[in-house]
């Protein structure tokens, strides 16, 4: 076979294609449905730590022993933390997924933008609003949990001097009876519950529930729980602030 013939076949051959999961993300409906099912496994991890946050009332031993009692899960069964470093990494890959999507499709929006008809142009602005409104919030999110990992995951001493691995309830206080850094969990909160309130929102949009005689459903649901939320969050950094946790 001559080197000509060579290139044609190679040039001809038929180059397999990805798998169906990954031909199915290509597309903005996969990418929109990957969205709706890591915002859910998001939201179900921010109710799981909300409720956790809220054993600070009870005191000390209470707050400590429910973070060392999720390093115990699994055990005897599994080796100690195991099944938390599962969940970790099982978050990690769910917001990566999350922003992946989030970001490619708002470069599809807007190479989209241009080709808009006017009699389109009102819905559109209002979708590229709310678009850009759920933008700005998951980048204020992404900021504020690096942030927060470093105070009270990882203890960065020049994030929080006076952090003690173990004692939860003691780096809370530490942390938040500080104006500066009260102020950013409460602007971080507010952040969270409108990218909460947009997501609920659209979550069923995304999957194609989207039926006029159910969008007050949809809207009272999204408010709930962004209410629910932030209201949940806030307790504890105003309780600190006030001297009701002390």
């Amino acid at each position: 076979m001559t080197a000509t013939g060579s290139k044609t076949d190679s040039a001809t051959t038929t180059r397999r294609p990805p798998p169906w999961p990954i031909r199915f993300y290509q597309s903005d409906v996969g990418k929109k449905y990957v969205m709706a099912i890591t915002g859910i496994v998001g939201i179900g991890f921010i109710i799981f730590h909300m409720l956790g946050n809220l054993h600070t009332f009870e005191g000390t031993h209470q707050i400590n022993e429910y973070a060392e009692g999720l390093r115990d899960i699994g055990e005897p069964i599994a080796p100690r933390t195991f099944l938390v470093w599962i969940g970790r990494i099982g978050l990690l890959a769910s917001l990566v997924l999350h922003v992946h999507a989030a970001f490619s499709l708002t470069i599809a929006n807007q190479k989209a933008r241009g080709t808009v008809g006017y009699d389109e142009k009102r819905n559109y602005l209002a979708a590229n609003y709310a678009s850009r409104t759920m933008i700005w919030s998951g980048v204020i999110v992404l900021l504020f949990l690096a942030f927060h990992l470093a105070d009270l995951t990882i203890g960065v001493k020049a994030v929080n001097p006076d952090f003690t691995r173990g004692e939860v309830y003691d780096n809370l206080i530490a942390s938040l009876e500080r104006w500066p850094v009260f102020l950013i969990y409460v602007i971080a909160q507010g952040a969270l519950a409108l990218h909460i309130w947009h997501g609920a929102w659209s979550l069923f949009q995304s999957v194609g529930i989207n039926n006029p005689r159910f969008n007050h459903w949809r809207r009272n649901f999204a408010t709930g729980l962004a209410s629910i939320l932030a209201i949940g969050y806030l307790t504890v950094p105003f309780g600190i602030m006030f001297g009701i946790i002390h």
